[in-house]
């Protein structure tokens, strides 16, 4: 039995607004949190002896990362060098260069030849004799339309046919490395790719370039015995069988993950079985605080009071809170930083509530039938700002009624009428003169 430790997505050097600079390192706090994640991953590959660790892509945010950043990716996987542990490194879409027409940042270490590391930088094969036994791993990098196509092949096509045309080309490479294998030796599919059956999360706007859906049916085949995949944020399995596993991201990269557990897989395979279990990890926590304050007396206080409820130490806040124009003056945004500063981070984002905007007054629901004068009489009575002028708008009302024929009748307030009074066409065309 083989022992396999699958992580992905680690993203190293991301969130870097969500951090600080650490006066000790020197170095942006999420960079440490992302390092770390890395380094429990490591640790749990050393401490559970696996035979194999397999990288899903997606290093880093981009193909260029800074040379700190690089050391500190390679600082952790040499680890597993010294441990004696293969490594397959699978290059995703955000280890590319040019969308793939220019090489990947993960190469450098198929260049120096570091023993152990195997770069999948291409839809192919790799043998690999483990502590547990020998293993097969057919490699299935970020597609693009360099990967498999030419460009006369692609040109004058619309994306949706470049799409199919990649399809069916991966169709037909990936039948001819199936035909390769060797059926008595488990068999893993590493791919960087979404697949129709997963659930989107961050990477739907951290993407380069547009991708496309890669069918589960064209990877759902009898001759692999798991499917290990990259990409996708949230941990899901995505195949039942053979068993297809997104493990997600090591750490949370922004607040579209803020719900999310981040982890990875630890797997036992043999040839035709798969055990996987989920291994979470302590990621920093991400937390958004929504607050209304246009009801409230003392808005300052109430925003204060409830922040102090909430348990922010060391977390990466949102906080959102609602008031109106007149309540802005209120704020003190001095006072509201030096609650907000026990929190590892944090962001403020304010939305002011239009005064005209007013909620249907009960009065005026859809089930209410009202003639036109109890109408506007409801809807003034919850108007203070037309107190002094209520007596002249009413006798006006009235007025104009009386020329109408048709003034007794009855009206419903439609749902969508912010005002929450209907007149006649004509009779509100002149009162909007008064």
């Amino acid at each position: 039995m083989v022992k396999i430790l699958h992580l992905s997505d680690i993203h190293m050097g991301s969130g870097f607004s969500h951090g600080r600079i650490n006066p000790e390192t020197g170095v942006n706090t999420r960079l440490e949190d992302f390092t770390l994640a890395l380094r429990r991953c490591v640790d749990s590959a050393i401490a559970q002896k696996v035979d194999l660790v397999l990288f899903g892509g997606d290093a880093f945010p981009d193909a260029t990362p800074p040379p700190y950043i690089q050391q500190a990716f390679a600082g952790e996987f040499c680890r597993l060098v010294a441990a004696h542990i293969p490594t397959v490194l699978l290059v995703g879409n955000h280890d590319q260069h040019a969308q793939g027409g220019g090489g990947a940042s993960l190469c450098i270490y198929r260049t120096l030849g570091v023993p152990g590391f195997i770069v999948g930088d291409t839809l192919t094969t790799h043998r690999i004799d483990t502590q547990g036994g020998p293993v097969q791993i057919v490699t299935i990098p970020w597609l693009t339309r360099s990967t498999l196509l030419t460009k006369p092949e692609t040109q004058g096509l619309s994306m949706g046919e470049v799409g199919e045309l990649l399809l069916d080309r991966l169709r037909v490479v990936l039948e001819g490395e199936i035909r390769k294998l060797d059926k008595k030796i488990p068999t893993v599919l590493l791919a960087h790719l979404m697949t129709d059956t997963a659930r989107y999360g961050a990477e739907k706007f951290l993407a380069v370039g547009k991708g496309f859906t890669v069918p589960m049916a064209i990877l759902a085949r009898d001759c692999f015995d798991y499917i290990a995949l990259g990409h996708v944020h949230k941990y899901q399995q995505v195949n039942e069988s053979p068993l297809a596993i997104y493990p997600g991201s090591i750490e949370r990269v922004d607040f579209s993950e803020e719900k999310e557990d981040k982890g990875y897989i630890l797997l036992e395979l043999e040839k035709g079985k798969a055990i996987a279990k989920f291994c979470p990890l302590p990621a920093r926590v991400f937390k958004t605080l929504e607050i209304d304050l246009t009801d409230a007396a003392k808005p300052l206080q109430a925003l204060l009071a409830a922040i102090a409820k909430e348990n922010i130490t060391d977390k990466v806040i949102r906080l959102v809170y609602k008031l109106r124009a007149d309540q802005v003056e209120e704020i003190d945004n001095l006072e509201l930083g030096e609650i907000l500063a026990q929190a590892h981070s944090y962001t403020i984002q304010t939305q002011l509530v239009s005064q005209l905007s007013r909620p249907r007054l009960p009065e005026l629901g859809v089930d209410s039938s009202l003639s036109p004068m109890t109408a506007l009489q409801a809807y003034l009575n919850n108007r203070e700002d037309l107190e002094m002028l209520t007596a002249d708008i009413l006798e006006a009302a009235q007025g104009l009624l009386n020329q109408d024929p048709h003034g007794d009748k009855a009206i419903v307030a439609p749902e969508d009428d912010d005002e929450g009074v209907v007149l006649e066409e004509e009779s509100a065309k002149q009162l909007r003169l008064l």
